[in-house]
């Protein structure tokens, strides 16, 4: 390198030294003279090197008490459905689309578990092969798709259709109890596993289709999912059984 080159890094504030093999760490350790001026340049040059990697910016994670302060503040569906379709979910990005809570004019809401790799294609709760055998599980106890809600525990699919973390769970939670809260259901079926342990700690297999009642007075009846009586069509029994009781407590407000 020319002279002047050297002189102009010089100048600019860049420190080097001039050495016949390349300055490594290994040849420091065995070619160091102790107390030695160079010694002391070469450390001062590993320390400025080492200052030039720029520090690693911690991760940002938000609270669930904060989600839980975001979600109360919609007034109406809309409002919640744009908060999910923003909130910034660690599935979100691994996920194809964010599937938001369908909204029916009845009084009964049917509380699912997560995402179908039919829903998050299309955008939408309770799609394919188990939404079909949904609608018709409705169909015979008179009602239709626009006469009840449907909510997922989960609004982001997780790869792989795996079962959700702790925290995905909990981070999606505020945003399920206000979707509750705003439609206001008389009745919510839940499908599955993931809700029935969730929102009221049901053991499924030994409470199949036992109403309880919540807290704020909603009766929550928790049957089998449609996947699991696709796979297993003899306990479609039990859970027409169940469909039986919720038809007769949705009819006895009427």
């Amino acid at each position: 390198m020319p002279f002047q080159a050297l002189r102009d890094l010089e100048l600019a504030g860049v420190k080097w030294e001039l050495a016949e093999t390349p300055i490594t760490t290994k040849n420091i350790q065995q070619n160091k003279p102790a107390g030695t001026q160079q010694n002391n340049n070469l450390n001062e040059i590993l320390k400025t090197q080492a200052n030039l990697v720029p520090p690693i910016a911690p991760v940002q994670t938000i609270s669930v008490e904060t989600v839980r302060a975001m979600a109360d503040r919609p007034t109406d569906m809309e409002s919640l459905k744009r908060m999910i379709t923003e909130f910034n979910h660690p599935l979100r990005t691994s996920a194809t689309n964010t599937v938001l809570p369908h909204v029916g004019n009845g009084k009964m809401l049917i509380l699912t578990d997560i995402p179908s790799s039919d829903d998050d294609a299309s955008g939408q709760i309770l799609t394919g092969t188990a939404g079909d055998l949904m609608d018709k599980m409705l169909g015979a106890i008179g009602l239709g798709r626009n006469q009840v809600s449907i909510v997922p525990m989960i609004f982001w699919r997780t790869p792989g259709g795996r079962t959700p973390s702790r925290t995905e769970l909990d981070m999606a939670r505020p945003f399920v109890n206000k979707a509750i809260e705003l439609i206001k259901p008389k009745v919510i079926l839940s499908l599955g596993t993931l809700p029935a342990t969730e929102m009221q700690n049901i053991n499924l297999a030994k409470s199949h289709g036992v109403p309880v009642t919540m807290d704020n007075n909603i009766i929550f009846v928790p049957i089998y999912h449609p996947n699991y009586l696709i796979l297993k069509p003899a306990a479609k029994r039990d859970v027409w059984n169940a469909l039986q009781n919720v038809q007769n407590i949705l009819k006895s407000d009427e």
